[in-house]
Formats: C-alpha cells, sequence, structure tokens
C-alpha cells in the first residue's frame, strides 16, 4: 500500500531578491521590499513530503527520526540563522527567491531519501503564514 508521510522541519535565515545586472531602481520595482540591500529575514517552515510503500515489519513508510536525520544534515544545519545568497553553498549563484529554494533543497534530499527505500514527493516552504510554494520535483 503506497503512503505518504511528511516531515516539518524549521530555519530561519536571511536574503535579499535581486539581480547583479538591475539597477537598485529596477530591483525595488521588481522585487519590492524584499531587494533590500541590507537584507531581510524569514523563519520559514519546510514540509518534506516522501512516499512508499508500508513496511509490514515496522509498519513505517520511512523511519521519522532517519528522515529528521538527513533534513537537518542536508538542508537546515546549512540554512539556519544564514544569509541564504552568501553563505548556502546550494544556493550559490541562484536568485534566492522561494521557489529556487524548494528546488535546491529538493536536489539536497532526494538523493538521501532515495536510499532510504522511499521517494521523495513533494518540499513545501512557508516562508510567511500566508506564502508558501510546494515543488514536486518536475
Amino acid at each position: 500500500m503506497k503512503m505518504h508521510i511528511t516531515r516539518k522541519e524549521r530555519f530561519n535565515a536571511a536574503h535579499r531578491l535581486y539581480r547583479e545586472d538591475y539597477s537598485d531602481e529596477k530591483n525595488l520595482e521588481v522585487f519590492g521590499k524584499c531587494s533590500n540591500p541590507n537584507w531581510h529575514g524569514h523563519n520559514y517552515d519546510l514540509y518534506v513530503t516522501v512516499a512508499g510503500e508500508v513496511n509490514p515489519e515496522t509498519g513505517f513508510v520511512i523511519n521519522l527520526k532517519q528522515l529528521s536525520k538527513i533534513i537537518r544534515e542536508y538542508v537546515v544545519n546549512k540554512l539556519d540563522h544564514k544569509n541564504i545568497n552568501l553563505e548556502v553553498d546550494f544556493m550559490q549563484g541562484k536568485l534566492a527567491s522561494t521557489e529556487n529554494i524548494a528546488i535546491a533543497i529538493w536536489n539536497e534530499l532526494e538523493k538521501p531519501v532515495n536510499e532510504l527505500d522511499a521517494k521523495l514527493h513533494s518540499i513545501k516552504i512557508y516562508e510567511t503564514e500566508n506564502n508558501f510554494v510546494e515543488y514536486f520535483g518536475e
């Protein structure tokens, strides 16, 4: 029986939405206050959903303690209390939008999750209580 299970983690991070090839005025026009040259931050909620068969021996799709460890090692420890634009290896050279963060997190987690005999199903990130993105690896 195929099942989905989700682990929620949190991280706090700063970023700036801007393009180097835009003027400050153009960045402000396109990205608004999120283009603040002095950065801004969010308290992110990250939801990692995996899919798989329920193991009849354990009753689990995946051991959530193992999943949490992977998420913290590959993602949260790299993002938490960091400047996404400057300090996060898997975001180098990318615009630090929540959409791009979700794609990058997928790329970080797909292989280690698959090694646990589960399949990464989705990455959902709440940037604020009103704004979130969800990515399915498409």
